[in-house]
Order: C-alpha cells, then structure tokens, then sequence
C-alpha cells in the first residue's frame, strides 16, 4: 500500500522482493535526477530500521539495490525515525529510507522516503517517483560506478545532544526532582535511545519494561489504553511517577500518569505547547482530527493555531508556511522546527519532563502527573469507522448534504469534511492506508461527544442506504 510516507505491507504478501528492490530502484533514480547536470558524485542515502525480524533483510537488499542504482548508502543500523531525519541532514544527503512500518504488528514492514531535508516526499515529489515506477524508467550504475555502503552508529548520540542544547531544557533542575521513571518502548527502535535520553535529561531512576530491542513486539504496539496493562502494573510494581510509552520507530509519543490513568496521546502535543510557547512566540499548527485544547493553549499565550490536513508531510507544510514554532499532531507525534521538521518522541519527552518540572516546581503541593493533566482544558474524544469496500468517488455528495443539514458549524473540506461548532467538532475523512470511512468526534463531554457521533453516524448510514456509496 502506498502512502504519502512510501509503501508498507505484510512481508511475504504485499511487501515482496520485487515490490521492495523496484521502489528502491525507483527512489535511486529519483536521487539521480535531482543531481545537478555537472556532478560527478554519487548520491548518498542514509538508511535505519526499526527493530522487526525482517528489517535487517530488508535493509540489505535495498541497500544493495541502491548501490547498484549509483548510490552511497550510510546505514545507522537501529534508528527511530526522527534519529534518521536528522542524520539525512547531517550526513548531506540526498534522501533517507526508514525500514519501518510504525505501530502495524510484526509482520507488517515499510520503506519510508525522505527527501534530502529530511522530510517525508510532498505530493509533487511522490508523483515524481511513481512515475519513475511506473514507467520502471530506473538508471542503473555501470560495473565501475557502483555506490558503496559504510555503517554510522553516532547518531542516536547527536539527537540526544540537540535535545539538551536546546535553550529552554535544565537538567539541574530536572535532575532536582529526583524522578522515578519507567520506559516501555515494546521492544523497538527506542528500547536503548529512550532510556538513555531519561538518564541524560537528569532522571533519577530509570526502570524498563520491553526495552530488549528483540523487536518481538509483545502487545499490540500501538500506544493506546487497551494495550497498556502490563505497563500500568509495572508502573506501580516500580512506584515510579510516570511512565514512557513510545512506538516501535519512535515518532509518536504516550505517558501514563502514577495512578495507572493515561495522560492522553492527544495531551502530550497539548503540554509541551504550553511549557514551549512560554518562551518561544509565534503560531502553532495541529491536523484536523486533533483536540481543540491546542487550540485553547494558544489562544491563552495570545497565539493563533491553524490546523492541516491530516500527515505529517501537511502538517510541517502548514508550520513552515505560516512560521509555526512547535506543532504535530494528535497521535503524541510532536514537532519543534528549532531540532527538524518531523514528529519526534524524544524531543517530545524532553519538552515534556521539563514541563512537569516547571509544574512541580510552581505547584509544590501538588507534585503527581495526574495533578499535571488537570491544568488543561479537558475533552472527550470519539474515534469511529465504517469499512469500504473501495473508496467511493462520490464522498463530496455526502459532504455536500452534511454541511447544507448543519448551517450552524464551520465547515473545512481540505481533507474529508470538518464540522466545527462552537465548542465540539466532527471530521469525516477517507483513510489514506485502509477502506475505511473514519468519523472523529470531539466535545466538552462524553454524553455530548456520544451524541455528536450518532447523529452522524445514522446520517452517514442513512446516505449509505440509498444507494450512493459502496460502503458495506
């Protein structure tokens, strides 16, 4: 399945030799065009992988597909996603490849492209290399122009060393709160680089849970409530004051506060806002389906917040078009331009530990994360789906009729639909990676949040029902 991202898939399935070595072939001839006409030298691509099974392999053979292609590849072995952004921009490169397929189970691998600023390809830039695939247009290296690989293990120490230096992290005053922590990276690509990045920032006490690195995931690996019972159990087994949650490539993410209660992926973006635009002015960008109460953060440090539509690509978009200084979105992914434009857990949780020491510092009777989350503005958000049996083509008919039927919100059609109304929302949109219709709803309560949802929901079946979609 392509992606704004690159291609995933079920290893042995979708995701085959050939689909594998024809993108790498395809992102090499890319690189190749991109260099100027009078270059003698070879494109680099720097390349880390998360830590399934298959990521090695992977690795391999597209490394070695690159090389045939004329390209230099620099492999950093184990790296988060953010880790490779960064060092596609250190290293000079002309692209990087991440072996990663984020929080899908196991079986499940990907190649996600970057182009040579680190970011994920634009839609112009997708295009450009599908077409190259399509039209297996691919430039191949003669016998004596064949690129080489080298290996880079440095990087998760840069990363972790931008994240110090930024200006507003004290360890001093972290590491005077003497906080006990736990650090479940379900045994992915943060199982060393979290906990290392902890004892750094000046956390006291650093305990781990699936932080081997086997890559042998052993819950589902997405951070979310119903996965996370054996990391609230050892939270408390630890009696630590919160705990780290990370996804297997690092991009995304979540904290559990000392009762066992999730903090809320929606929230981490919300908090460290907060503690970052204390000291750095200027807008801030979130996607569509995120939670108003960045929104409300803004505006309480007289600041606009304007949302893109839904990926990371759109979002860094919207932040450099509009000069944002810290955005991301709802799914714990946070991006602060100062590091680099992608979403980052690590920076995220120095932000976020800082913040909480600010917090504690200014609040000392009340010192638990729980106490921390309550200073936010608090909504409940619903998250539904209808399966497709294909993408309809004819969505903007039923978007059509829901904005005549609601005249009281605002509406925004720059991804699915959003409703807006005056203190809850809705957003209709046509998953990316699945057949499937997501309908997310956001209130001031669950009862109100509850009935937003059902409405739509009878409306969009209703529409069903005649006729007007190949929704089953």
């Amino acid at each position: 399945m392509v992606s704004v991202s690159g291609v995933r898939g079920i290893v042995g399935e979708s995701l085959t030799p050939r689909v594998l070595s024809s993108f790498a072939q395809a992102f090499a001839t890319w690189l190749r065009a991109k260099m100027p006409a009078d270059c003698q030298a070879r494109p680099s691509v720097v390349i880390g992988r998360d830590t399934r099974p298959t990521g090695k392999v992977i690795t391999d053979l597209v490394s070695s597909t690159l090389a045939l292609c004329g390209c230099n590849v620099i492999d950093l072995g184990i790296a988060s996603t953010p880790t490779v952004e960064i060092a596609t921009v250190g290293e000079e490169a002309g692209g990087g490849i991440i072996v990663t397929a984020s929080h899908n189970p196991v079986e499940w691998n990907a190649l996600k492209l970057l182009n040579s600023k680190g970011e994920f390809l634009d839609e112009t830039e997708l295009e450009e290399l599908l077409c190259i695939l399509r039209d297996e247009r691919y430039a191949l290296a003669r016998w004596n122009d064949v690129g080489h690989c080298s290996c880079c293990q440095a990087y998760d120490a840069v990363h972790i060393e931008k994240i110090l230096a930024l200006d507003c992290i004290d360890t001093d005053r972290i590491r005077r709160q003497n906080f006990r922590v736990l650090v479940d990276a379900v045994e992915g690509a943060g199982s060393f680089v979290v906990p290392q990045l902890c004892r750094q920032l000046g956390i006291s006490q650093v305990s781990t849970i699936s932080c081997g690195g086997s890559g042998i995931f052993p819950r589902n690996p997405e951070p979310l409530a119903e996965n996370l019972g054996a990391t609230v159990d050892a939270l408390k087994e630890h009696q630590c004051d919160f705990a780290i949650v990370v996804d297997p490539d690092v991009d995304r993410l979540a904290l559990i506060s000392e009762d066992g209660s999730l903090f809320g992926e929606e929230y981490t973006l919300v908090a460290c806002a907060d503690f970052y635009l204390g000291s750095h002015k200027g807008p801030v960008v979130n996607n569509l389906s995120s939670s108003r109460a960045l929104q409300d953060i803004a505006h309480k440090h007289g600041q606009e917040c304007h949302s893109a539509k839904v990926g990371e690509a759109n979002v860094s978009a919207l932040m450099k078009s509009c000069g944002a200084v810290i955005g991301g979105e709802g799914n714990g992914g946070v991006i602060v331009p100062e590091l680099h434009y992608g979403r980052d857990a690590l920076v995220g949780i120095g932000l976020f530990v800082q913040a909480f020491t600010l917090w504690r510092e200014l609040e000392p009777k009340h010192q638990a994360l729980s106490d921390f989350r309550r200073k936010f503005p608090d909504y409940i958000m619903l998250k539904e789906k209808v399966m497709l049996a294909r993408r309809p083509e004819n969505l903007n008919d039923l978007f059509h009729d829901l904005v005549s039927s609601n005249p009281d919100a605002r509406p925004d059609m720059q991804d699915g639909l959003k409703l807006d109304f005056e203190r809850s929302w809705v957003h209709i949109r046509p998953s990316n990676t699945e057949p499937i219709l997501r309908i997310y709803t956001e209130a001031e309560t669950r009862d109100k949040a509850e009935s937003l949802a059902g409405r739509f929901r009878e409306d969009i079946e209703a529409w069903i029902e005649g006729g007007r979609s190949d929704c089953r």
